[in-house]
């Protein structure tokens, strides 16, 4: 089992020729920012960076990184505890999602100024871009600092997508680790949705062709296997995942014919797979997820029925008569990878905008 530092984190001196990053984190719920998290730490001391990762609820990272601090060196991880221990900023301060930093730690950035990112929610509205790279002010008891708005996004505009080296070509499918193998001809689809994904209407349609559902392990799982109680098995059969690796649903969904994921770090892997996707939004009640979906869509290069489907799944609209015709949407959804892959990744536009506030 992975551990977690509990000892006050060594300063490292300021004059290192690569940066030391200070990421924050708080777990809201289903570990998505968590995730995002991680990947950008990981990808960062790939790179030759320095990372703490200062987290409130750790204990993902058991299944999502194990073995994390062999596997991962240049990332230490740190439970996010108040009061926090006395240490010195690094040179660079990312809170995640807007988990502001406990105030004493803000009051030892404003000694020595580090480029303080605030990493926002990602997004296709047209906010984003208007929004990238703009500074907060703010102040401390020590003296005036600058907060940078860093948005993620799909466009050159924006912040970008995280993308590892890897992230194309993430390795075999990993039937051994999920105990499951596709029988022949029979379609692979993965579910990955919050609980009130309207399972039992997706799966009149997969009814169509043999197909496998796998369903992931986490709080939606429960209630999709109940959604599939007493339900004839005729094209259909469901299994229920265990906790994976980040790798290795990243290596579930190359492997699938369709993924169905929701937040930000499993639908922008899903997007990475190359394969046909739907996007399950959290619903808000406000209607936001309603534009959020709509701006989502008016990118991507799919036809009417994929757009029916999303809707749908979002519970936003009439569910069409058949899913979208295979081939044409594998192609569409290749089409919008490749424009992605010729854009720098949110990673290396980070390292620049860094540098360009030092």
């Amino acid at each position: 089992m992975a551990t977690i530092n509990q000892q006050t984190p060594p300063i490292i001196r300021a004059d290192n020729a690569l940066m030391l990053w200070d990421i924050f984190c708080r777990v809201i719920d289903n570990h998505g920012d968590l995730g995002v998290c991680w990947r950008l730490s990981a990808d960062l001391a790939s790179r030759g960076e320095t990372v703490r990762l200062w987290v409130d609820d750790p204990l993902a990272l058991h299944w999502m990184a194990p073995n994390h601090e062999r596997t991962t060196p240049g990332v230490a991880v740190y439970r996010w505890v108040e009061p926090l221990a006395d240490v010195t900023p690094g040179q660079v301060v990312v809170e995640a999602f807007g988990c502001v930093p406990p105030p004493s730690f803000v009051d030892a950035m404003a000694k020595a100024p580090p480029v303080w990112i605030n990493l926002e929610y990602l997004s296709a509205e047209s906010y984003v871009e208007r929004n990238h790279g703009l500074p907060s002010p703010q102040h401390s008891s020590f003296g005036a600092l600058t907060k940078w708005f860093f948005y993620p996004g799909f466009t050159p505009g924006s912040g970008g997508l995280l993308r590892e080296s890897h992230a194309l070509n993430p390795g075999a499918p990993p039937w051994d680790q999920l105990d499951v193998l596709p029988h022949p001809g029979e379609r692979c689809v993965s579910l990955f949705a919050y609980t009130d994904a309207p399972v039992a209407e997706l799966c009149d349609l997969l009814e169509e062709q043999p197909t496998l559902l796998l369903i992931t392990a986490g709080a939606s799982q429960a209630p999709a296997l109940k959604a599939l109680e007493g339900r004839p098995q005729k094209n259909l059969r469901a299994h229920a995942l265990p906790w994976l690796t980040q790798r290795d649903y990243d290596r579930l969904l190359h492997a699938c014919d369709i993924n169905f994921a929701r937040g930000e770090d499993s639908i922008v892997r899903a997007m990475w797979a190359g394969t046909p996707f739907v996007w399950h939004i959290y619903q808000q009640s406000d209607g936001a997820h309603e534009r959020k979906l709509k701006a989502m869509l008016n990118h991507l290069p799919v036809d009417v029925e994929a757009h029916k489907l999303w809707q749908a799944w979002n519970r936003l609209g009439p569910w069409p008569a058949a899913l979208p015709e295979p081939l044409a949407w594998r192609e569409a959804c290749r089409q919008w990878r490749a424009g992605l892959f010729e854009q720098a990744d949110l990673t290396s536009r980070l390292l620049q905008f860094v540098a360009s506030k030092r």
